[in-house]
């Protein structure tokens, strides 16, 4: 793409995750791009602040519509299709959601990067609607969000299969994710995984001995917990980890924050601690002590999951989505096979049998991280 004129589009610049890595990596490659995005928050995206961004007119809508997911669904769409990109010649869009939705005239090549299909429109709808959470029958809350959110459901869904289909090209981040999206926009996508920077994450390895953490953290690396690092929200199913660990007593460690984080908190027992903006080198310490990475999820790549097994944390993940392609199962980590208590707990008890040789195979195994790898993952991209 030398001597290219490049836009990349992302759906919002707002947080930071495994995916914003992701997105670094893109501003590495090109770092002359112009960015383009539904709203930007310089509070929360610290980390793109040295971007060329360009957003939509949403970054003029008021905050409550702005940040509330539901109230902003019916200006997405516009949204994206109003950005003009006749300047450029290749624009790249990275999207779990509308980026794809963008509109570019011949000759101008789109390649879109493919998180997931659109989660909330394509296989995950109820579990991004407020539900009863003692109840099987439905709460009247949830029926009047039911019926106010189904028409634009639908209308999006119809929308969103159609801007599938407007790439010249889909890369999609994983096998898991290549087949919803052949299932869902009717599409064969190529697989380019992720980006895993070995060596940013080998320094942090060697700086362990020089941490200078808040005392609360240290003093975990003194106790017997397992571990969750994730987004909290309801698609996460971090409350399946919540109530298996309210029956034990070993220590829960949840980091990361999310709109589920106060109802999680109230679920939660007293040897359950909630962690946030943690720095990588905390991150890593995490690691390096946990007994284990709990996923709860179906995963649509699992960033977390190579991050835990590079520092020797084995991962008890379910079985389904990008776990199956970052996780062995028996050899790096353990398997469940439905997302309900007693399969959790009787995965814990399984890796309870296989601690140690998880542990010593990862310690031999650094090969396992190759086809993960950044500089790999720039030559494939590029091709």
């Amino acid at each position: 793409m030398t001597g290219k004129r490049i836009a990349i589009v992302y759906d919002w610049l707002d947080k930071w995750g495994g995916v914003e890595r992701v997105l670094l990596t893109f501003h590495e490659m090109f770092p002359d791009a112009h960015w383009y995005t539904s709203y930007f928050d310089g509070k929360k995206a610290t980390w793109a602040r040295e971007m060329n961004i360009k957003t939509s007119f949403i970054q003029k809508l008021p905050g409550f519509i702005k940040k509330s997911r539901i109230l902003s669904l019916p200006f997405y769409p516009y949204a994206f299709e109003c950005f003009d990109f006749s300047e450029y010649d290749v624009v790249i869009s990275i999207t779990s959601s509308f980026a794809k939705g963008i509109i570019t005239k011949p000759g101008i090549k789109h390649i879109c990067y493919l998180l997931t299909p659109t989660r909330w429109l394509w296989g995950m709808t109820d579990e991004y609607l407020v539900k009863s959470e003692k109840l099987k029958v439905k709460s009247l809350k949830q029926k009047f969000i039911n019926t106010i959110t189904q028409p634009m459901i639908t209308k999006l869904r119809e929308w969103d299969y159609i801007a599938a289909q407007r790439p010249d090209k889909i890369i999609s981040i994983s096998n898991a994710v290549s087949k919803r999206c052949s299932k869902y926009y009717r599409r064969e996508s190529e697989v380019i995984y992720p980006p895993f920077d070995i060596e940013y994450w080998s320094k942090l390895k060697s700086q362990i001995s020089k941490l200078k953490s808040r005392s609360q953290i240290l003093k975990l690396t003194k106790k017997n917990f397992y571990l969750v690092v994730s987004r909290l929200e309801p698609y996460k199913l971090v409350d399946l980890a919540v109530k298996v660990f309210n029956k034990r007593e070993e220590m829960l460690v949840i980091v990361g924050k999310g709109s589920q984080k106060s109802r999680l908190q109230k679920m939660a027992g007293k040897n359950i601690l909630f962690l946030e903006n943690l720095t990588d080198l905390e991150l890593v310490n995490l690691y390096n002590h946990a007994q284990a990475l709990i996923m709860p999820q179906e995963e649509d790549f699992g960033y977390g999951a190579l991050e835990a097994q590079f520092f020797g944390c084995p991962v008890i993940a379910y079985s389904r989505g990008g776990a199956c392609e970052t996780v062995k199962d028996g050899v790096t980590g353990v398997f469940f096979h439905e997302q309900e208590y007693v399969a959790l707990t009787d995965a814990i008890a399984r890796f309870h049998t296989l601690a140690y040789n998880l542990r010593s195979n990862l310690a031999k195994k650094n090969d396992i991280f190759d086809k993960f790898a950044k500089e790999r993952f720039k030559k494939l991209f590029l091709l």
